[in-house]
């Protein structure tokens, strides 16, 4: 339900009653991961999405009847080979979702107040709900901050509480939202489930769903150029926050680039020195001038981010790689570097070019090949093997 934090943060301040469906867990192939939510508030008013449409009008009605009889059910969902009309997935997925309806006065909103707020608000959290186990327990709601500090209970066993806070506190730490199996003397049973697939329940124990809620990650785009304001929509698009650098003052202006977040003037490798960087950041090299080019990707080759690519033509891009090598870098870091920057899409205005770098971070992102999927047999919804975290602007 964090990926939805802002909406219904809103409908909490207003005072509203709604029904809220999460996926817990995916199994095969299904449009939405662990974590994607819907709700229904008491009016009909509809936010959010399940399945991309395959399920939401059965979800649906699953919420107005939560909102009725005060319930909250786990329902799967799956396809039917008999009737391919019938309520299910018809990519050929199976998909479990919590429905848990909200008051002002249920015993869950003041933690679920909490959660969505901070969400909302972009601050690191994460938020574990009872997804199975006791029927008095099904939806119970513990947040938990970075510092471990946990607000709420899943009952009153406290041991189980401390346990549940320190798994949610490890999945926030590493950006997942994933489900958590606990034993029924409160301990972690095996290792928390981020993956698409079920799986089964620890006998007399609980499964909690973790959903963490984290900054967005980071594009920065190196070279004010043309092709910098047009890739600079697209990071924004996809969810990043976007930084342009460049020593140049007289390019690197908010005329030229208005939407981004941030914009440095600096030489490129000194910025990336001084600045924070992480698994999740990509980074995109513009300026294709070795004066600027070889320091920066010196320093970016080594750090352990999610992307590094450089534009450039293959002879620029040759030229490049005999600088790199003639300062030290190596074999295993030059494979990382992504160039010509882009997936071929015979792209040729700014727009196109930043539509075809884009795709080549989702790729590389998701484990995909690039290739068109007419013809290719390649799965369409690919089990990267977790969930990454709710990202909230």
């Amino acid at each position: 339900m964090l990926d939805i934090a802002a909406e219904l943060n809103r409908w909490m301040e207003e005072g509203r009653t709604f029904a809220v469906a999460t996926v817990v867990t995916v199994s095969g192939s299904a449009p939405r991961a662990p974590g994607a939510a819907l709700a229904v508030d008491s009016e009909g008013t509809v936010i959010g999405s399940v399945s991309g449409g395959c399920v939401e009008g059965a979800v649906y009605e699953l919420c107005q009847q939560s909102l009725a009889d005060g319930g909250t059910v786990l329902r799967r969902f799956g396809y039917s080979d008999e009737d391919a009309f019938a309520v299910g997935l018809t990519c050929g997925g199976v998909i479990d979702i919590l429905i848990t309806p909200v008051t002002p006065v249920t015993a869950e909103a003041p933690v679920l107040r909490s959660a969505l707020s901070a969400a909302a608000g972009g601050g690191p959290v994460a938020l574990a709900r009872v997804v199975r186990g006791p029927a008095d327990l099904l939806g119970r709601a513990l947040l938990v901050h970075p510092d471990g500090a946990y607000e709420g209970g899943l009952g009153s066993h406290s041991d189980r509480d401390r346990t549940a806070a320190a798994e949610a506190r490890a999945m926030l730490e590493g950006g997942r939202t994933g489900t958590v199996e606990l034993s029924a003397s409160g301990a972690s049973w095996g290792s928390p489930r981020t993956e698409s697939g079920g799986g089964s329940h620890c006998p007399g124990g609980l499964t909690l769903l973790v959903e963490s809620s984290v900054p967005p990650p980071r594009m920065i785009v190196f070279g004010a150029i043309d092709f910098a304001a047009a890739l600079v929509r697209a990071g924004k698009f996809l969810g990043y926050h976007v930084t342009v650098c460049d020593a140049r003052p007289v390019f690197a202006t908010r005329a030229r680039l208005p939407e981004a977040d941030d914009i440095v003037i600096d030489w490129p490798h000194r910025y990336l020195g001084r600045t924070a960087t992480d698994e999740r950041t990509v980074l995109c090299v513009l300026t294709h001038d070795a004066k600027f080019d070889v320091p920066l990707l010196t320093e970016a080759l080594r750090l352990p981010v999610a992307y590094i690519g450089a534009m450039g033509s293959r002879r620029t891009h040759a030229d490049r790689e005999r600088r790199l090598r003639e300062v030290g870098v190596t074999e295993g870091e030059l494979a990382r570097l992504r160039s010509p920057i882009g997936l071929d899409l015979g792209a040729h205005t700014p727009e196109e070019t930043a539509v075809s770098i884009a795709a080549e971070i989702v790729a590389t992102r998701r484990g995909g090949t690039g290739l068109p999927l007419t013809g290719s047999g390649t799965p369409i919804h690919r089990d990267t093997g977790e969930r990454e975290a709710v990202v909230v602007a």
